[in-house]
């Protein structure tokens, strides 16, 4: 299955949930969409909320459904909880610690900024989003894409940046300091839900 390219904001109505990270999705209208708006009723079985919850956390990342899996599978490989490892592995990919950093706005933005050569890891081009990130390494943005007016905008109304990272917003360098805990990753997911999911 490929990777979804449709609206966001209707996803993100539909999952009760803000996947760009903005919130804007749900403030004019925080109902699932359709022509019966927020009149549905819809009784949910509990495999309906386990993939729900797969579903939030797959878009949240923008990730294919193999991929998704692959990278549970990794997770299941490692020592310590299983949800939680799995949360930590799509935290650390590039393109999402370039969205953490503020270097750009949504997470759909950032994978654009690394497709097309802008960001650097210790110094060296890489354009894959899915490039999996170690703690001490640093991201920056290649000299002449520091004058991107997507950058500038996104850093503008930037003004959080999570404690597993630092950034250095003259040089426009952000290190990977350590790996998230679960208490800093993205509370509105339950992943003991996503692990029943594929455990049956």
């Amino acid at each position: 299955m490929a990777r979804y390219t449709g609206s966001v904001w209707k996803k993100s109505r539909r999952l009760g949930i803000s996947l760009t990270g903005t919130g804007k999705e749900l403030d004019k209208r925080p109902y699932a969409p359709g022509q019966h708006g927020p009149n549905q009723r819809k009784k949910v079985s509990e495999y309906g909320l386990q993939q729900q919850e797969k579903q939030k956390l797959r878009f949240m990342y923008g990730l294919n459904e193999r991929q998704f899996k692959n990278t549970f599978n990794e997770a299941g490989k490692m020592k310590g909880i299983h949800g939680e490892n799995f949360m930590v592995l799509l935290e650390s990919r590039l393109d999402n610690i370039v969205f953490r950093l503020g270097l750009a706005r949504t997470r759909r933005q950032a994978r654009q900024l690394v497709n097309h050569g802008h960001v650097t890891v210790d110094g060296k081009r890489v354009d894959i989003p899915s490039y999996r990130l170690k703690p001490g390494q640093v991201i920056g943005l290649r000299e002449r894409s520091r004058n991107l007016d997507i950058v500038k905008e996104a850093i503008d109304v930037n003004n959080f940046v999570p404690e597993y990272l630092s950034f250095d917003e003259d040089k426009l360098e952000g290190t990977y300091t350590r790996y998230p805990e679960r208490s800093e990753l993205p509370a509105e997911i339950n992943e003991a839900l996503i692990v029943e999911f594929y455990s049956r």
